[in-house]
C-alpha cells in the first residue's frame, strides 16, 4: 500500500510519501504559516495562501506517486490562531482534503512515536511556533508537555538578540517544570540542520543524519555562532539549510536550554518524526 501525509506547520509544509512499512522521500516547502503570529492572533492571508498553495503541490506529488490513502495534519501556527479554522475550511473548499489539528500533547506523543516507535527514551521537537517534549517509560508516555516558543515565533520576538532570545526562551520554557531524566532524542529542522552544520553533510543526506550524535555543548556553540554571523556569513557555511538561515540560531538556543532543562549532555538526531508518527497511529486506527 502506498500513503502520503502532509504536516502543515509553522515553518513548512511537508511531504511523506510511504509504501508497504518504508518512508520513501520526504521533501519540504518553506512557507512561514506562522509569520507573525507572536505579535496578532490570525495567520496572515499571504502565509495563508504560500501555504495553500504548497498543500497542492503536495497533493499533486501525492497522485503522481500513487498514494492510495492522503492524510493532512497541522500544529501549533493552527491550532493557536483565531482563523485556524478558516485556513482549514480554505483548504478543504480548494482541495476537498480534511485537515486534522493537533494538540501539543498529541503532537509530542506522535513525534516519539515516529522517531522511537514504542522504546522507552525522551524526545524534543523544536517546531516553528512551539516545542514538545516527551518522555516514555515501561511503554507508556509518562510526561508530554508543549510549549509556546519555536524558532519563527523567536525570530518575530526577539530578533537575534542572544540576551532577549535566553530570557525570552527561560520564561517560556518554565511550562516544562521538572522533566523525567532519559537519554535524549532530537526531531525537526532545527535538530536536523545542526546536524548537517556539524557533520558538514552536503548536500543533505538524511541516511547520515539519522542517528547523529551532538552535545549539549556543541549544539549551545553553534547557537552562539549562528547568532553572531550575517545572513550571508551564515549562507556561506557547508550543510547550511539556506531556507532555515535566518531562524537556525534561535532554534539552536532554545533546544540547548530545552537540553540544560532536561539535564541531557547530550542528544540524538532523528530524521523520523510526527510524519512517520502519524500515519503509523492513523493505520493502526484505521485497522481497529
Amino acid at each position: 500500500m502506498k500513503c502520503a501525509v502532509i504536516d502543515i506547520g509553522s515553518n513548512s509544509v511537508r511531504l511523506l510519501l510511504w509504501a508497504d512499512g518504508c518512508s520513501l522521500n520526504k521533501k519540504i516547502y518553506t512557507t512561514r504559516l506562522g509569520e507573525g503570529i507572536s505579535f496578532s492572533p490570525v495567520l496572515r492571508p499571504q502565509a495563508m495562501e504560500r501555504t495553500i498553495g504548497a498543500i497542492g503541490e503536495c497533493l499533486r506529488e501525492a497522485r503522481a506517486f500513487g498514494a492510495e490513502k492522503t492524510y493532512a495534519f497541522a500544529t501549533a501556527a493552527v491550532r493557536s490562531a483565531e482563523n485556524g479554522g478558516e485556513f482549514v475550511h480554505s483548504v478543504f473548499d480548494r482541495y476537498g482534503i480534511g485537515i486534522d489539528v493537533l494538540s501539543g500533547e498529541r503532537e509530542a506523543e506522535l513525534g516519539m512515536l515516529g522517531a522511537l516507535g514504542g522504546r522507552d527514551g525522551g524526545i524534543v521537537d523544536v517546531g516553528g511556533a512551539s516545542t514538545e517534549v516527551t518522555v516514555c517509560k515501561g511503554g507508556k508516555v509518562i510526561y508530554a508537555v508543549s510549549a509556546d516558543v519555536g524558532a519563527v515565533r523567536l525570530k518575530d520576538v526577539c530578533g537575534e538578540d542572544p540576551q532577549a532570545l535566553a530570557k525570552y526562551i527561560e520564561e517560556k520554557i518554565s511550562v516544562y517544570g521538572d522533566i523525567p531524566a532519559c537519554p535524549v532524542t532530537a526531531i525537526g529542522g532545527t535538530a536536523t540542520s545542526l546536524s548537517a552544520l556539524e557533520y558538514e553533510v552536503e548536500p543533505y543526506d538524511p541516511k547520515k543524519i539519522q542517528g547523529s550524535v551532538l552535545s549539549a555543548e556543541q549544539v549551545g556553540k553553534w547557537a552562539e555562532k549562528l547568532l553572531s554571523l550575517s545572513q550571508e556569513e551564515r549562507l556561506a557555511l557547508k550543510g547550511m539549510d539556506k531556507r532555515r538561515a535566518d531562524i537556525l540560531g534561535g532554534g539552536a538556543l532554545l533546544l540547548f536550554h530545552v537540553l540544560k532543562k532536561m539535564g541531557a549532555d547530550r542528544m540524538t538526531v532523528s530524521e523520523q518524526d510526527n510524519l512517520e508518527g502519524y500515519l503509523s497511529d492513523r493505520l493502526r486506527r484505521e485497522k481497529q
